[in-house]
């Protein structure tokens, strides 16, 4: 196992140090309400007497499911200030899901947000008996009201560097979830990873609309520490988020590819004012190089990619100077290693790979997991050698970005060859009829894997199936041309937003042996 040793501060104590700042500034705006850094910081407190007189410890794991709430922030600082950790189950998770990865985690407590999942936390207290169970609000036995009669205004800092302070689990879109375990230290170093190299503005307004219970939340305490307010959106509509961008004059905000391209399906006559917009982020996902082409094209320069795993984040950043649509190589870079990391391709005998072959991207940095709660052999696997091994392939240019060819259990063995779904994908969504596009292998019987892809229609757009095999034929070669190419109305989705191929793959995979 590979435990990088963490001095200086939490993130929790960077975070109380940021709402402790400039006290009468709002930290969160939400469509009807408010919250200043001091209402902050005093509701800290107060969770914290509540959770301690609930005999809550050091050490202590909390799972938590709630949407995009400033209470429910405020509630993951106030456990890892005390010295504990948190695992955020994913708001638009499966019950089956959720109550699974709460019995492996085997927490002291969980905390469901009884205004947006009221249903889900009878569900969870039936399905899980074993934890302490409140909610965030909504009645019953409910944190907020029992924080209200509390008189604490100023949190406790217990928080050290080498404890657990997240224990969020893997998005499962290549086998079963995995819990992460990653530091109070190592959360500080993603923060001063983001500060130093995304360029954040000036007194961020940002759009928190992605779930801030995973990548969207890493941004929070960084914009708070410039200064800036972060504005909280519940669920993802695209012409809300157009209309709050101009209503609230946002700075900056962070998206998945998914939600781009549905804004994107919307700007057509749209009359808002995005002038403000200065920086969006996107990752999770591989986004198109044509689709950012496009954002660039109607949005300006204010793209900028973030390339990472819940195992490391963040990894590399292409940032917005390298978004030139004149360059599609460029685009479909994930960019530069960030600051605080290291990285070498690695070929399967353990060796470097050359400038320009493919190697799968392992990395150092302080960022990096402590490890697979209880699960030594998968964490030895992961770390092997010292380096956190992410399963992509990639390869490096030149100028050291990074352009990753796909999954190293995404490739495809047909006929011999191995073949990359994301440069297909590339192909195929470069037409402007086409939306999104997947590609799998399946079981054949002459190949041992064929080709397969799925195309999502722009709205009121017919993709012509022959033109585009005929397109990915001439630049990728018949190796790579689908054996079949099917035009669907949606793909399947994780709860995290990404492409579900493993459940694209189940039905043709069904009594094949495949690991996926």
């Amino acid at each position: 196992m590979m435990n990088a040793v963490h001095d200086g501060p939490t993130d929790a104590t960077l975070a109380l140090r940021a709402l402790r700042a400039w006290p009468d500034r709002e930290a969160f705006r939400w469509d009807g309400g408010a919250m200043t850094r001091a209402e902050g910081l005093a509701l800290i407190a107060r969770m914290q007497a509540v959770l301690q007189v609930e005999g809550f410890g050091r050490g202590d794991r909390v799972a938590l499911l709630s949407s995009n709430r400033a209470e429910a922030w405020c509630l993951v600082i106030a456990v890892q200030a005390l010295g504990g950790g948190v695992c955020n189950l994913h708001p638009l998770g499966a019950l089956a899901d959720q109550a699974l990865q709460v019995d492996e985690l085997c927490p002291a407590f969980v905390i469901v947000c009884g205004l947006s999942h009221a249903t889900r936390a009878e569900e969870l207290a039936l399905a899980c008996p074993g934890a302490r169970h409140l909610r965030l609000g909504g009645g019953g036995d409910d944190l907020l009201a029992l924080a209200a009669r509390e008189t604490a205004t100023d949190p406790l800092d217990l928080s050290q560097p080498d404890l657990p302070g997240t224990l969020n689990f893997t998005g499962g879109t290549t086998g079963r979830p995995k819990p992460v375990s990653r530091s109070a230290g190592a959360l500080a170093a993603i923060t001063r990873t983001i500060l130093s190299d995304f360029g954040l503005p000036e007194a961020p307004r940002y759009l928190a609309v992605a779930p801030i219970s995973h990548v969207g939340g890493t941004k929070i305490v960084p914009v708070l520490l410039k200064g800036g307010t972060v504005h909280l959106m519940t669920s993802f509509d695209p012409d809300a988020v157009l209309a709050t961008i101009a209503r609230e004059r946002i700075t900056m905000t962070l998206m998945v590819p998914t939600m781009i391209y549905a804004l994107l399906d919307r700007l057509e006559g749209a009359a808002q004012d995005l002038s403000s917009l200065q920086l969006l982020l996107y990752g999770a996902a591989p986004m198109s190089p044509a689709r950012l082409a496009e954002g660039i094209a109607r949005l300006g320069p204010i793209f900028a990619q973030l390339y990472g795993q819940t195992e490391c984040y963040p990894i590399a950043l292409l940032d917005r100077a390298d978004h030139d649509p004149t360059q599609p190589r460029t685009l479909a870079s994930c960019g530069r290693v960030v600051s605080s990391a290291q990285v070498v391709l690695m070929r399967a005998d353990g060796s470097e790979a050359p400038g320009g072959e493919p190697g799968e991207i392992c990395v150092r940095a302080p960022m990096v997991m402590s490890g697979y709660m209880d699960r030594p052999e998968e964490t030895a696997q992961a770390l092997a050698g010292g380096w956190l091994h992410t399963g992509d392939v990639a390869i490096r240019d030149a100028e050291g970005r990074l352009t990753i060819v796909d999954r190293l259990k995404d490739m495809i063995v047909t006929g011999g060859f191995n073949v990359y779904p994301k440069e297909i994908e590339d192909v195929l969504t470069a037409d402007d009829s086409v939306s999104a596009a997947a590609v799998i292998g399946v079981p054949d019987a002459k190949w041992g894997e064929a080709v397969v892809g799925f195309v999502v229609p722009r709205p009121g757009r017919v993709p012509d199936t022959a033109v585009l095999l005929a397109a990915v034929q001439a630049a990728k070669g018949s190796i790579s041309k689908p054996k079949r190419l099917e035009v669907v109305e949606t793909l399947p989705m994780t709860a995290l937003g990404k492409i579900d191929k493993k459940a694209l793959r189940a039905r043709f995979w069904q009594g094949a042996e495949r690991q996926v």
